[in-house]
């Protein structure tokens, strides 16, 4: 169903369209820019009002990510690959994440911990894929981390009767926990590009999972071998909670200005249940795209006053568009113990009429409290005082893992990154890694945007400390450690 068109075609109209949200019946006049509402779908959202104090905040050393010594990063030795052509290369490596506990804490696989990254050609934008690399517990230096290699093999997406899979051009982000039975279950993206690489043509996002098998050829050594249970986990849905699929490309695709998204699964346990918490955009229940958002007061917060001030200027902003099509969200699924679709729930956040993406979903509890934290890019942004190159980690707080949340900091910025992507020591996907004890979480990214340099690749950046009390954050002052760092001793308590 092309959502937009069919609030266009009832502007002249004065029917209404009615949706059922958690078994009530809500409704709004289509496109009708004096009828306003104030809806939040029983979910929490990333308000203007919020959004727009962050500028002011944003270069208070509070939040602001360390500045890093150029002269001092070190490529990833171990990062080595093959190009198309067979060649051995040195590979590009962007997002990571650790193989977590249940608790989200980094695990002790065999004395090893554990990282999952996106790797790929330099020169090949379209090479992505997932490297698996491992560094002894204990060991911090940039040159102890080990690459096991590609996680999947070519031939693993043929799995028998999987609807989606077999179409994979590439694997992007994820989440990876370590099973109470000492396994490794891996929670992913499956990407399928363009025709041409055997894709949809749609760019389609499918969460999906597989147990990694490993093993010990020797005392240093960690091996790959083969993945199991392979299959697709959530493609969205119906199109009432989430966008999916179907409704992008009935929008126009990307020709649209839209911008789909259902990606960067993380994995959280809470009282025994298994979840998924991963990044999305609304549905057609929970305030999906269109212009009638700009007459929804709840995405604005604030007064009165400033609803219809911000309104108004978001109606002639040359951000418009864009603004219209704002839908990110924060989903959650419950899953069954074999890590199918138990329940689709509502999203815990939405950034309706800010930003379409909302990226690396991250949670977990300490201190009694759950928090729960994304990366967004300012380029993506429709707020006036963010600029193209602020990058930032946003953060949020709730009681119970299902919220409501409440912005961090007052605002829920926590890091702001602003230096040109062209920068050596340019830094995203910042993701915070809960310690064992203590209020300070360790702070991991990567450096340098990929394909920027001859001599420079994409690469862990050296991690911080970011200390939490309740409702507010600090970056820890002194406190920049090795590249890729996971956790820390007594310095974090």
């Amino acid at each position: 169903m092309n959502f937009k068109k069919v609030l266009k075609q009832t502007t002249a109209l004065t029917l209404t369209t009615a949706f059922l949200i958690g078994g009530g019946i809500t409704t709004f006049a289509a496109e009708n820019n004096s009828q306003n509402y104030n809806d939040n779908y029983g979910i929490s959202h990333i308000t203007r009002y919020n959004m727009l104090k962050i500028p002011g905040q944003q270069n208070s050393p509070q939040f602001k990510v360390p500045q890093f010594d150029a002269s001092k990063i070190q490529n990833i030795a171990s990062a080595k690959g093959y190009d198309k052509s067979g060649n051995l290369i040195d590979l590009d490596v962007w997002d990571s994440w650790p193989l977590q506990n249940a608790d989200g804490t980094a695990a002790n696989y065999k004395g090893y911990h554990i990282v999952f990254a996106l790797a790929g050609d330099p020169k090949n934008s379209n090479d992505t894929s997932i490297y698996l690399f491992y560094q002894k517990v204990g060991d911090t230096s940039i040159d102890s981390w080990k690459n096991a290699g590609r996680v999947f093999k070519d031939s693993d997406k043929f799995v028998p009767n999987d609807p989606y899979l077999k179409y994979q051009t590439q694997e992007w982000s994820g989440s990876a926990t370590l099973t109470k039975d000492g396994k490794v279950r891996l929670f992913y993206t499956d990407y399928s590009g363009t025709p041409e690489d055997g894709g949809t043509g749609a760019g389609n996002q499918i969460i999906s999972t597989a147990q990694v098998n490993l093993s010990q050829p020797d005392a240093a050594t960690l091996k790959v071998d083969g993945v199991s249970d392979h299959k697709s986990v959530f493609d969205g849905g119906d199109g009432t909670l989430y966008q999916n699929i179907q409704q992008f490309i009935d929008e126009g695709k990307w020709n649209s200005g839209d911008n789909h998204t259902l990606r960067d699964p993380h994995y959280v346990e809470d009282h025994g249940h298994k979840y998924l918490v991963f990044e999305a955009n609304t549905g057609t229940s929970d305030g999906y795209q269109g212009d009638q958002s700009f007459n929804n007061k709840a995405y604005y917060g604030g007064s009165d006053v400033f609803f219809q001030n911000e309104k108004n200027n978001l109606l002639q902003s040359p951000k418009k568009q864009i603004a219209s099509l704002a839908n990110g969200a924060l989903g959650i699924v419950e899953l069954n113990d074999d890590y199918t679709v138990k329940s689709v729930m509502k999203p815990l956040i939405a950034s309706n009429t800010v930003t379409d993406e909302i990226e690396r979903a991250n949670i977990f509890k300490m201190n009694n409290k759950w928090y729960l934290f994304t990366d967004s890019r300012g380029s993506k942004m429709t707020i006036d005082g963010i600029g193209d190159k602020d990058v930032y980690m946003l953060g949020f707080v709730a009681d119970s893992l299902n919220g409501p949340f409440k912005p961090l900091n007052g605002t829920g910025l926590v890091l702001n990154m602003n230096l040109d992507p062209a920068d050596h020591t340019f830094t995203y996907s910042h993701f915070a890694v809960p310690q064992a004890e203590g209020n300070n979480v360790v702070i991991t990214s990567y450096m340098t945007n990929r394909g920027f340099y001859t001599d420079h690749q994409s690469t862990f950046a050296p991690s911080f400390l970011l200390n939490i009390q309740g409702s507010k954050t600090s970056v820890v002052p002194n406190s920049i450690l090795e590249q890729g760092q996971l956790t820390v001793g007594d310095n974090n308590k």
